[in-house]
């Protein structure tokens, strides 16, 4: 065991005796909050004498331990702080207790009418859960929320930007229905806005593809509708290459709807959300009847 843990289990230790002595009948005549103040403020320094030594286990534990103080002594947004502190340190170990933690830390915040801090945290949670496909769904969940109180809060960009990660994983979960609803959404809203319209293009990209993997004839009526809403998509190489994947499919030509997608890739790189998006479509094709 090294230094630092040493010094950190001995700081836990103390402050264990110091609320001891504040239940005694001593304590509670003498100083009884001083002691919890000064039982908080070892359990925080043990805390970042764990994080020091890496144990981020107990160093979770001690933010824990002063997070429940703080609330005990009426502390709100102390006890939000160190319920932060205490997931900062689990999320390297241990996923579940951290988002535990941002959920305490949550419920605090929005007691406290801090609405744009517990959008952060839920966001937060949602980028832990994203990393696993099989936790997907949790992330839609905690980034649907985040932008619900981004909303509240007037923040539209963060709603927003929130909301299209909902639709990449809707996606993802094969709920194109939901992911085309929202790119839909976001494109018209950005619409409105001399700086944002330009991205409007992308967001209707994805919303076709989309309606691709459902129907080939709704993708079709899609992007003229988006090219009502938007003249110059029907000037884009997406507009062209959805033009042109619609055509392939219905000749039943999987030879050409691959080449489309190599040029278009060749000079506007495709991410691995279109890879995917697209191999779907090709695959749905190729397992299609009288190919030609």
């Amino acid at each position: 065991m090294g230094d630092n843990e040493q010094k950190a289990l001995q700081l836990m230790a103390e402050a264990e005796r110091k609320l001891t002595q504040q239940k005694g009948f001593l304590g509670s005549l003498f100083g009884g909050s001083n002691k919890v103040e000064e039982a908080i403020e070892n359990y925080q320094r043990a805390g970042n004498m764990f994080k020091m030594s890496k144990n981020w286990t107990k160093a979770g534990e001690c933010f824990c331990e002063a997070a429940s103080l703080h609330s005990r002594a009426g502390s709100r947004h102390d006890a939000g702080t160190c319920f932060v502190d205490a997931s900062n340190c689990y999320k390297k170990v241990d996923i579940e207790s951290a988002v535990s933690c941002l959920l305490k830390a949550i419920d605090i915040y929005t007691d406290m009418g801090r609405f744009t801090m517990a959008a952060k945290h839920h966001q937060s949670i949602a980028e832990m859960y994203e990393s696993d496909p099989n936790t997907l769904a949790k992330a839609i969940q905690h980034y649907e929320q985040a932008a619900d109180y981004f909303k509240g809060e007037e923040s539209v960009s963060s709603a927003n930007k929130c909301m299209l990660k909902v639709a990449q994983y809707a996606a993802q979960l094969e709920d194109y229905e939901k992911a085309i609803s929202i790119y839909e959404q976001v494109a018209t809203s950005s619409l409105e806005s001399s700086l944002l319209k330009y991205s409007a293009k992308e967001y209707f990209f994805r919303a076709a593809l989309c309606h691709l993997c459902v129907d080939q004839l709704n993708a079709q009526h899609a992007i003229e509708k988006y090219s009502n809403q938007y003249p110059a998509f029907q000037d884009s190489r997406e507009y062209k290459l959805i033009k042109a994947l619609c055509e392939h499919l219905e000749d039943q030509n999987v030879e050409g709807f691959t080449e489309a997608v190599k040029e278009y890739d060749s000079i506007s790189r495709l991410d691995q959300w279109y890879t995917t998006i697209l191999h779907r479509i090709k695959k749905a094709a190729n397992d299609m009847p009288n190919l030609q």
